[in-house]
C-alpha cells in the first residue's frame, strides 16, 4: 500500500494535483485528499521539530497560576507597605519612604524590559535538591510571617520586625522569580525588589549615635563658621546658642532628615544609570557627603537669621531651608550619576533597553527573543496554597486580638494638677513643629524650682565641709505630660519622645541607666518610672546634671482588677532602653494588647550641684504624690 501510494503520487504532475485537490474540496467536505501524505498537516507531524525557548514557554503559560502569582506578590508587599507606612507617616525623617515603592515597581520594569532570557530546565539534568531547598526556604519565609505579624501588632516601634518583615518578602518574591527564570532572572531583579530595604527604619541602636554623632558635628563646623562670619555662637549638642536663644531646637529629636534620602537618592540614579559597583558607592557617598554639606550650609544660615532678627524668623525659614536640601541633593546626586554614567563602557546596558533594540551587541544569548508572560515552572496549586496561608495569617492575627480585647478591661486613669504655686513656676509652650512630630492629642508641659537646703547640709557632712545656707542647691523641674488616642500609631508615637533619645541630642551626655521603680500614688496604684542620669558641660559654664523619669501606661489592663501590682509595674519597661525587654513584647502579644490609648509623664530634675540618685527618686516620689491625681474607672 506504501509503495502505491508512492507511485500515484509520483504519477500526477502538480497542476493536476492541484486541481483535483480543488476539486475534491468542492465536491465533499469528507473527502480524502489525493496527496494526503504530502499534504502540510501530514508533513508537519511527520517532520521532526526542534523545540524553541519560545514553544515550549508556549506550551508552560498558565494564564491562572499567572494571576495568582501576581495576586499573591501584590498582596505580600502590600502588607509589608502597610506596616512601613506608619513610621513613614509619623517620623519625618522616613517622609520619603512613601516614594520607595513606585521607584521600586518602576525599576523593576525598566529591568523587565532588557530582562536575560529565561533558563529553562531540562527534566533529564534538573537537581531536585535546589527545588527542595527553594521550597524549604520558602516554606520558612511564609511560616515566620504569622509570629512577625502577632508582634509587630502589638509592638509597632519595634523596628527589627520590621527589618525581618522586609527580608521574609523580599526571600519570598526572589524565590518566584527563581522559578520563573532562574538564577539569570535572580540576578537581574535583585536589586529593585532590594530597594525596600531603603524606606525601613533603622534600628533605634544605630540610628541614634550615627545620626546624633553626625548632627554634632555639623553643629560644630556651622558654629566655628558663623564665629568666623563676626556672630558669637556656642554649641549645645545638636543645637547651637546665639544672642537670640537657641537654633536647631526643632531638630533635637529628628536628626539630620535628608541622611536617608540621599542614600535613596543615589542608589536609584546609580540604577537607573546602571553604574558598576564601585561607581555606586562612589554616588552613594557623594551623596551622602552633599546631604551633609546642605545641613552645614543650613546650618550657618539659621544661625545668622536667628542673630541678625529673631527666633521667630528661624521658623519661617525652617521648612523652605530643610525642602531646599532635598532639591540641591537631587540635583547634585543627579549631575554625578550623569557625569559617572558618560564614562561608563560602549558594552554597558541602558536600563529600560533590551540588547536587542541596542544591535544585539552582546552575546547571542542576550538576543534571543523574550517571553511576554511571566514563565512560572511550578503548580498554579502551590501559589494558591501560599495565598490561602496569607489570608490565614491576617484573619488569625485579627482574630487573636479580638478575641483577647474582650478580657482586657479599663486601667485607672489619671491626670496631672499642676503645682502653679510652686516657686517660679510657669507654662512652657510646646513649638508647632514639636506638635506635628508628636502628633499628640493632649500635650503639656511646665517649670517651676525646688529648694532643697536638706540636701546641701547631707552632702557636706559626707564631705567634711562647712554648710551654707545662704545658698542652698536649687533644683529646676521640668515635666511633660502627653496622652494618644487610641490608635494604629499610638504606641509608636508614644516611644518617639523618650530621654534617652531626646536628651542626648540636646548635648547630654547618658551616664547611668538606674532601672525602673515604682511610685506610690495611691494604696493600690503605682506608676512605673525609669530612671535615666545625665551630665552636660559647656565651655566657661559650670557642668549640669540631670535626672530623667520616664514612665508609659496604657488605658487598658488585663486581669480581674484595676490595681497595678508591683511585679506588674516591674516588669514593664525594664531591659534595653533603646528597645525595652522582650518578655513585654511578648506578653504584650499573649494579652492581646493592641492599639490602645497611651500616656506619657516624664520629669527631669537639673542641678548645677551635684544630685545623688537616692535624693533624686525622693523629689520623684515627692513630685507624683503632689501632682497625679486619679481619675473614675472606665471600662471599655
Amino acid at each position: 500500500m506504501v509503495g502505491l501510494s508512492h507511485i500515484a503520487h509520483a504519477a500526477v504532475n502538480p497542476s493536476q494535483e492541484e486541481t483535483l485537490s480543488e476539486t475534491d474540496s468542492e465536491n465533499s467536505r469528507f473527502a480524502l485528499r489525493t496527496n494526503l501524505v504530502s499534504c502540510p498537516p501530514v508533513q508537519n507531524v511527520a517532520t521532526p521539530h526542534k523545540f524553541t525557548e519560545a514553544a515550549l514557554l508556549s506550551r508552560e503559560r498558565f494564564p491562572v497560576g499567572f494571576a495568582l502569582s501576581v495576586l499573591f506578590l501584590g498582596a505580600l508587599w502590600f502588607g509589608v507597605c502597610r506596616e512601613l507606612s506608619g513610621e513613614w507617616s509619623v517620623n519625618e525623617q522616613y517622609n520619603f519612604g512613601w516614594f520607595v515603592p513606585f521607584f521600586a515597581l518602576y525599576l523593576f520594569w525598566l529591568r523587565w524590559q532588557d530582562r536575560p532570557p529565561a533558563e529553562i530546565p531540562n527534566p533529564k539534568f534538573q537537581i531536585p535538591n535546589h527545588r527542595i531547598l527553594a521550597g524549604v526556604v520558602g516554606s520558612t519565609a511564609l511560616l515566620l510571617l504569622l509570629p512577625v505579624r502577632l508582634f509587630e501588632i502589638a509592638n509597632p516601634e519595634w523596628r527589627l520586625l520590621a527589618w525581618i518583615h522586609a527580608a521574609v518578602v523580599v526571600t519570598v518574591t526572589l524565590l518566584v522569580i527563581w522559578c520563573a527564570g532562574g538564577k539569570a532572572w535572580v540576578r537581574h531583579f535583585a536589586f529593585p525588589v532590594a530597594f525596600i530595604f531603603v524606606a525601613v527604619p533603622w534600628p533605634t541602636t544605630l540610628e541614634t549615635p550615627v545620626i546624633q554623632g553626625l548632627m554634632r558635628v555639623v553643629a560644630r563646623i556651622a558654629a566655628e563658621a558663623a564665629m568666623l562670619l563676626g556672630t558669637p555662637a556656642q554649641v549645645e549638642g545638636n543645637l547651637i546658642r546665639v544672642s537670640n536663644g537657641l537654633v536647631g531646637v526643632n531638630e533635637a529629636c529628628s536628626g539630620i532628615r535628608s541622611l536617608q534620602t540621599s542614600l535613596m537618592i543615589g542608589l536609584l540614579f546609580g540604577e537607573l544609570k546602571r553604574l558598576s559597583v564601585l561607581r555606586r558607592v562612589a554616588l552613594v557617598t557623594c551623596a551622602v557627603a552633599i546631604a551633609l554639606l546642605a545641613n552645614f550650609v543650613r546650618a550657618v544660615f539659621l544661625v545668622l537669621v536667628a542673630a541678625t532678627e529673631n527666633l521667630s524668623e528661624v521658623s519661617r525659614w525652617h521648612d523652605i531651608a530643610g525642602y531646599s536640601i532635598i532639591a540641591f541633593v537631587f540635583v547634585a546626586t543627579l549631575g554625578l550619576a550623569y557625569l559617572l554614567g558618560r564614562r561608563k563602557g560602549n558594552n554597558s546596558v541602558v536600563a529600560g533597553v533590551s540588547p536587542a533594540e541596542s544591535g544585539c551587541s552582546g552575546t547571542r544569548v542576550a538576543c534571543k527573543s523574550q517571553p511576554t508572560r511571566l514563565p512560572l515552572q511550578f503548580s498554579a496549586w502551590y501559589v494558591l496554597a501560599a495565598l490561602c496561608w496569607l489570608l490565614l495569617v491576617e484573619v488569625g492575627t485579627a482574630g487573636w486580638y479580638r478575641v483577647h480585647e474582650t478580657n482586657l478591661i479599663g486601667g485607672i486613669r489619671w491626670s496631672v494638677r499642676w503645682p502653679e504655686r510652686a516657686p517660679n513656676f510657669r507654662k512652657l509652650k510646646i513649638d508647632e513643629e514639636i506638635r506635628s512630630v508628636l502628633r499628640f492629642d493632649e500635650g503639656e508641659t511646665a517649670a517651676w524650682t525646688i529648694t532643697s537646703t536638706a540636701e546641701t547640709a547631707h552632702r557636706a557632712a559626707a564631705t567634711a565641709t562647712p554648710v551654707d545656707p545662704s545658698r542652698p542647691n536649687t533644683i529646676a523641674c521640668y515635666l511633660y505630660v502627653f496622652r494618644w488616642k487610641p490608635g494604629r500609631n499610638s504606641a509608636l508615637l508614644a516611644n518617639l519622645h523618650r530621654p534617652d533619645v531626646c536628651l542626648p541630642a540636646s548635648g547630654w551626655t547618658k551616664v547611668a541607666d538606674d532601672g525602673v521603680g515604682n511610685c506610690r500614688v495611691s494604696d493600690s496604684f503605682e506608676l512605673p518610672f525609669r530612671h535615666f542620669e545625665f551630665q552636660r558641660r559647656f565651655e566657661n559654664s559650670a557642668p549640669q546634671a540631670a535626672h530623667a523619669f520616664y514612665c508609659l501606661s496604657e488605658d487598658r489592663a488585663s486581669g480581674p482588677s484595676t490595681t497595678w501590682r508591683r511585679t506588674d509595674a516591674s516588669q514593664m519597661m525594664s531591659g534595653n532602653p533603646s528597645s525595652w525587654t522582650r518578655a513585654e513584647r511578648l506578653r504584650t502579644v499573649l494579652e492581646g494588647r493592641r492599639h490602645l490609648g497611651q500616656q506619657v509623664i516624664e520629669a527631669i530634675f537639673v542641678s548645677t550641684e551635684p544630685l545623688s540618685t537616692a535624693d533624686a527618686e525622693s523629689h520623684l516620689r515627692d513630685l507624683v504624690h503632689d501632682v497625679v491625681v486619679l481619675r473614675s474607672e472606665k471600662n471599655r
